[in-house]
C-alpha cells in the first residue's frame, strides 16, 4: 500500500508538472529488494530528512552521491526487516501507534494538534509520519524477537564475569562513535582483503584529520551510520567485548586501530569518557511477584483475536471466579504456563517496558486489562510486593543485563549481515 500511494503521488505530481512546464522525469525504481521496489521519490524524501537531521546535529555532510548511496543502503536494510515482520504476521495496531505518537508529542511538550501542525510546517505529512513511527516500532519488535529475545546468559557466565576484578559494573562509561565495514557471511580471503583495504583507507583519512562523523555517515554499514556512528553513553561492561578492550585507556578524541569481529571490521573513537560509581551501601529494591497469561499473535491469531480471548478469560476470573493459575496452564503460550503463569519475583527492568508499566500500575490482587508487548498480548495479575536488601542479587542482575546487552549488539550485527546476504537486491541507482 505504501508503495502504491508513493507511486500514485509521484504520478500525479508528474502529470501536473507536465501540464505546466512540459516534459519531466517520471518517478523510477532505484532498487529492487526481494519482491518490492524503492523509488527515486522515496529515496529523495529520505535523503532530505537525513540531510536536515545531520545539519541539526552539526555533522559534516558527505558528498551528495555518497550520502545518497548510504541512505539507499539503510532503506534496503529497513525494508528487509519490515518484509520479515510482514511474513511473520508482526503488526502494530492503531491503538499502539496512537499511544506512541502521544508520547512523542508529550516529549516535545506539545498537544497532538500542535505537534501535527509543527510536522506539516516542517514539510512532513501526518500520514507519512504515522507510517514512519509504525515502521520504527516494527523494527524494534523485529530486533527484540529475532535477536534480543533469543539471547541466553547462563549463571556460570554471570559468576565468571563478577569473579573478574576488571568487570566492576558501572566502573567507567564511554561515549563512543564507530564505523563498521561489514563482511559477507563466509567471505573469501579476497573479499576480506577488499573490505580491509577499504577500512585502512578510511583509517588513514581519520589520521589525516578528516571528520569522523562525516566518514561514518559516508562509509559505515552500521544502522547508526547516518547519525555519525554515535553509540551514545554506555558503561564499559555493556560494550561489545572487542570495543571494551580496545578503548580501555584511550583519551577522548583518540581512535582504536582497525578491529575485527564476526560482523566485519570496525574503527572506534572515544568521544568522551567518565568514571562510574558503584554504590557500596545496601540497595533497597521493590520486587513484584506476578503471574501472566500470554497469547501470541500469528497468521491465524490477529491482535484483535488475542485481545478478545484475554478479555474473555479476564471476565471468567472477575465475574465467574475462575482460578487464574488454572487458566494460565491451559491458555498461556509462555514457558511459565506449567507453573500457572508464575513469573516469580521480578526486579525493575527485568521485563519489557510495556509489561512493566502495566504491572507497576496494579495493586496486589488486581488483574490487568489485556496488555500488548513485543511478545504478544498478556493478562497480568500481581500477587504481592516486597522491599528488601538485594545488593548481591542486584549485582548479579546488573551483570546479567550487561552480558545480555553485549551479546545482543554483536548478535544483531551478525543477524543483519545474514539477512542482507540472503536477500535479492538489485541496484538501479546509476541507471539513467
Amino acid at each position: 500500500m505504501k508503495l502504491i500511494v508513493s507511486l500514485l503521488a509521484a504520478s500525479l505530481f508528474a502529470h501536473s508538472a507536465l501540464a505546466a512546464d512540459g516534459p519531466v522525469e517520471v518517478d523510477r525504481i532505484v532498487a529492487v529488494v526481494n519482491s518490492e521496489v524503492i523509488t527515486r521519490s522515496d529515496l529523495r524524501l529520505r535523503v532530505d530528512q537525513v540531510t536536515r537531521q545531520l545539519s541539526r546535529q552539526g555533522t559534516t555532510l558527505p558528498p551528495a552521491e555518497v550520502l545518497e548511496k548510504q541512505v539507499l543502503e539503510r532503506q534496503i536494510i529497513e525494508r528487509l526487516q519490515l518484509q520479515l515482520a510482514t511474513e511473520t504476521s508482526l503488526r502494530v495496531d492503531d491503538v499502539t501507534l496512537d499511544r506512541a505518537l502521544g508520547r512523542i508529542a508529550d516529549n516535545n511538550k506539545l498537544s497532538m494538534t500542535d505537534f501535527r501542525k509543527a510536522l506539516e510546517k516542517d514539510g512532513l505529512s501526518w500520514e507519512r509520519f504515522r507510517e514512519e513511527v509504525r515502521n520504527e516500532i516494527l523494527l524494534t519488535r523485529v530486533r527484540e524477537r529475532e535477536v534480543e529475545g533469543r539471547i541466553v546468559v547462563s549463571d556460570a557466565e554471570v559468576s565468571n564475569f563478577l569473579a573478574n576484578p576488571e568487570n566492576v559494573v558501572g566502573k567507567e562509561e564511554y561515549n563512543l562513535s564507530h564505523i563498521l565495514f561489514r563482511t559477507p557471511e563466509g567471505a573469501s580471503p579476497e573479499q576480506l582483503a577488499r573490505v580491509r583495504a577499504k577500512a585502512e583507507g578510511v583509517a588513514a583519512r581519520i589520521t589525516r584529520g578528516e571528520a569522523f562523523d562525516k566518514l561514518a555517515a559516508s562509509y559505515s554499514d552500521a544502522p547508526d551510520a547516518l547519525s555519525g556512528g554515535n553509540l551514545g553513553w554506555r558503561s564499559a561492561e555493556r560494550l561489545p567485548g572487542i570495543f571494551a578492550e580496545a578503548v580501555a585507556g584511550l583519551k577522548p578524541g583518540e581512535t582504536t586501530p582497525i578491529l575485527r569481529s564476526a560482523a566485519g571490521f570496525h574503527i572506534v573513537r572515544v568521544v568522551d569518557s567518565k568514571g562510574g560509581s558503584q554504590a557500596a551501601a545496601p540497595v533497597q529494591v521493590q520486587q513484584t511477584r506476578a503471574r501472566h497469561i500470554l497469547i501470541k499473535t500469528s497468521e491465524v491469531v490477529s491482535d484483535a483475536d488475542a485481545r478478545r480471548r484475554l478479555t474473555d478469560l479476564r471476565e471468567r476470573v472477575v465475574q465467574g471466579g475462575a482460578n487464574f493459575a488454572d487458566l494460565a496452564k491451559v491458555h498461556s503460550a509462555d514457558l511459565s504456563a506449567s507453573k500457572g503463569g508464575d513469573l516469580g519475583w521480578i526486579y525493575p527492568g527485568d521485563t519489557v517496558p510495556e509489561f512493566e508499566q502495566a504491572m507497576e500500575a496494579l495493586k496486589p490482587g488486581e488483574l490487568s486489562q489485556p496488555v500488548q508487548s513485543p511478545f504478544g498480548w498478556h493478562l497480568i495479575v500481581v500477587e504481592e510486593r516486597r522491599v528488601q536488601d538485594v545488593s548481591d542479587d542486584r549485582k548479579r542482575a546488573a551483570a546479567r543485563n550487561a552480558l545480555r546487552d553485549r551479546k545482543a549488539d554483536e548478535a544483531y550485527q551478525d543477524w543483519l549481515r545474514q539477512l542482507r546476504d540472503r536477500a535479492y537486491v538489485e541496484y538501479r541507482l546509476e541507471e539513467k
